[in-house]
């Protein structure tokens, strides 16, 4: 029987996002929003989420936006780009933003038409109506023929067509706090180490997308266990690398991964104008400190003290004393 020994670790995190950002939307002949963002997408489902704010806020289908994005030609310049979990914040602020803009825009015009107040007009789903009188009603597709192609008919001082630039600054950014809960089981034997439980609660503020935004806390703290389980950059004395391919440098699979506990903090407050906030980097910073923590619970027996963030078999069984 082999001797295992148990421990258990909470971390708190703190992700920061970054403050700017603009976003411009166009609304074609043919009813669709075509927004172009600076936030480039790589993996976290942008163009997903995006789409989402903006149809949202126009009052149209998703299948009726498009999400422009990483082309120099058309994307509103960034000093950025992607990075610092700042999408959820000032990505979306800034879609919000331009998508509210032809919103108004919209409302201008078919007021114009239809000698109704711009207060009374809302968009559902890509149909711009009177307020308590849907059948008063035009389609946005026929509202961006007139702004492009019968400027005439706009209302005066209305230039022709209907574009939006929208510069978003939420000054002190987009933060989200997550706290970690990890128990371990350490084999004394082998050195290897087996998550039991993995729970880590989020505030992130409002979820646009609840799939997508666990599937970023989940991949980051998987990324956080590799960090302290399997991958590492390995030289020998001479500076060779020794981890240049797959057979060397380990990786988890879904196996090796546990099951993780995803809980949300539901925040009744809302203290920013946009209360969404990114998720990116939470997983991969709190899971090393979590997972090293509960290691060096379950090896207090031995008095170790877990200084390194790499923690293989061999250097488990060198904490206690076996080796």
């Amino acid at each position: 029987m082999n001797f295992v020994l148990h421990g258990h670790a909470v971390a708190g995190g703190i992700t920061v996002g970054y403050a700017h950002l603009v976003a411009t939307a166009r609304l074609e002949v043919d009813g669709t929003l075509m927004v172009y963002t600076g936030q480039v997408a790589h993996g976290q489902s942008h163009e997903t989420t995006l789409a989402q704010v903006a149809a949202d806020t126009l009052g149209v289908p998703m299948s009726a936006v498009r999400i422009v994005y990483g082309d120099s030609r058309t994307a509103p310049f960034s000093m950025m780009g992607t990075g610092g979990s700042r999408a959820a914040t000032v990505a979306t602020g800034s879609v919000i933003g331009a998508a509210q803009s032809i919103r108004d825009q919209v409302g201008r015009v078919v007021a114009h038409l239809f000698e109704a107040n711009p207060d009374d007009i809302e968009v559902v789903d890509g149909v711009a109506q009177v307020r308590g009188t849907p059948s008063v009603s035009m389609p946005l597709a026929q509202v961006a023929m007139t702004a492009w192609l019968a400027p005439h008919m706009l209302p005066p001082g209305m230039s022709p067509g209907s574009e939006a630039a929208f510069d978003f600054a939420q000054g002190d950014g987009g933060w989200t706090q997550s706290v970690h809960s990890c128990f371990v089981e350490v084999d004394i034997e082998t050195g290897l180490v087996k998550i039991l439980r993995y729970v880590v609660v989020e505030d992130c503020g409002d979820v646009i997308n609840p799939g997508i935004v666990e599937g970023q806390i989940r991949g980051g703290i998987a990324q956080g266990i590799a960090g302290v389980l399997y991958e590492h950059a390995a030289y020998d004395d001479d500076g060779n690398f020794r981890a240049s391919t797959f057979m060397d440098y380990l990786l988890p699979t879904a196996v090796e991964i546990p099951p993780i506990e995803v809980h949300h903090v539901d925040e009744t407050v809302k203290t920013q104008p946009v209360n969404f906030r990114g998720v990116g980097e939470g997983g991969a910073i709190g899971a090393p400190a979590a997972l090293t923590s509960a290691i060096e619970d379950a090896l207090a027996p031995f008095g170790a003290k877990v200084t390194d963030q790499y923690l293989p078999p061999s250097r488990i069984l060198e904490l206690a004393g076996v080796l």
